[in-house]
């Protein structure tokens, strides 16, 4: 397990000081993210190594959402006064997610078959 979180928290760092010395507008932890993903798919990084960290970030996602909920009812008159523009931009994100999620599935499921 400790060598699973040494090369996930490895490629968090790995995004974090790329976005900070590229001065790039993507979240550092999206980078290391995608970093890792790359490893994987090219076979630097074994899923092995990963997978059983990844299942318990995964089983405990749910204490991440703590905080943002924490911070939506202590700003609650700022989220309720910019309720439409907020509401807006959700939708939007989620149906270009679901579309772009498809197309995803759509031309894995072409190549494999």
């Amino acid at each position: 397990m400790y060598k699973g979180l040494v090369i996930i928290f490895g490629f968090l760092f790995l995004g974090e000081a790329i976005e900070k010395v590229l001065n790039i507008p993507v979240p550092g932890n999206v980078i290391g993210m995608l970093l890792l993903t790359v490893a994987l798919i090219l076979g630097i990084v074994e899923l092995k190594d990963v997978e059983e960290v990844g299942t318990f970030f995964i089983k405990n996602m749910s204490v991440m959402f703590i905080p943002p909920g924490v911070g939506i009812v202590v700003y609650w008159n700022l989220v309720k006064s910019q309720i439409v523009p907020i509401s807006v931009a959700l939708l939007i994100s989620f149906v270009v997610t679901m579309v772009f999620t498809a197309k995803v599935v759509e031309i894995m499921r072409r190549t494999k078959g």
